[in-house]
């Protein structure tokens, strides 16, 4: 009788790496406890009105009316450096029903390495109190976020058009302005178009929600003689080039000179004494 061999050992499958738990979500209330942000948020109290985190960043909402002293108080914690302040419309966002733009400021502190944002919600009437004397570089950031978006801050020190030209009509990061943009014509044809106003509606062939609408009468839009184009004088006849003169011919080169009898004497004498 024959004996079988034992079946070889089977190898047991490895085990599955085991799935971290997912990390619950803080509290607004954990988050301004966070030893990031805890001493500014005490100083700032309650002008912090909400608080969210999001990839490891942390985010502040602000009482609009008390953003300066917030800033304040996070500069005197170390947040020196205003990285950004931009502005976002939410007019078009599914779902939103609050106030159409918000505010977002990105500070940086380079003691504590990492960055926070604080945020504000404003709308079209609202002035959001310009931190220009908190952070210099706001200066140029609040007059960005007035040029594209229309929004205002109250206090700046010189609040005007950055990108754009004073009297351009709209402001082109709105959700509403069109993605083709506007023909304004108001700098290329100055004397077409009145200082700010642009095309009226129809006038350029395109649907009147595509142009630059001029309010009040203008009876000359779209064409102009191209000569008065820059408010110049018509153009004048161009007057009949002259005739080339005629190029004289080179003169011909004089014959060179024969050697002299004395000349030749010498010539020979040198030779001689070498």
């Amino acid at each position: 009788m024959s004996e079988q061999a034992p079946p070889p050992p089977t190898t047991p499958a490895p085990a599955a790496p085991a799935v971290p738990a997912a990390t619950p979500a803080r509290s607004a209330d954990d988050i301004k406890r966070d030893p990031l942000v805890a001493a500014a948020v005490d100083r700032a109290g309650d002008a912090i009105l909400d608080a969210k985190e999001q990839v490891g960043e942390i985010t502040l909402f602000v009482d609009r009316d008390r953003i300066v002293d917030v800033a304040r108080a996070f500069k005197a914690d170390g947040f020196n450096y205003l990285v950004d302040l931009c502005g976002i419309d939410y007019s078009k966002y599914p779902n939103h029903a609050g106030q159409r733009f918000s505010v977002a400021y990105t500070l940086y502190s380079f003691q504590k390495n990492n960055r926070v944002r604080l945020r504000v919600w404003t709308d079209e009437q609202g002035a959001v109190p310009s931190v220009s004397a908190v952070w210099k570089t706001a200066n140029w950031h609040e007059r960005e976020t007035f040029d594209m978006l229309g929004i205002t801050f109250s206090g700046h020190p010189n609040l005007e058009r950055i990108l754009m030209w004073e009297g351009f009509n709209g402001h082109p990061l709105r959700k509403d302005f069109p993605i083709r943009g506007i023909d304004t014509g108001a700098r290329i044809y100055p004397e077409v178009f009145p200082a700010g106003g642009g095309p009226k509606a129809g006038s350029t062939g395109k649907p009147a929600a595509d142009v630059n609408i001029y309010k009040g009468e203008w009876d000359k839009y779209g064409t102009a003689p191209v000569a008065q184009i820059g408010g110049g004088a018509a153009a004048k006849p161009a007057a009949p080039k002259p005739a080339p003169k005629p190029v004289a011919a080179p003169a011909a080169p004089a014959p060179a000179a024969a050697p002299s009898a004395e000349g030749a004497s010498s010539d020979d004498e040198g030779e001689a004494d070498a």
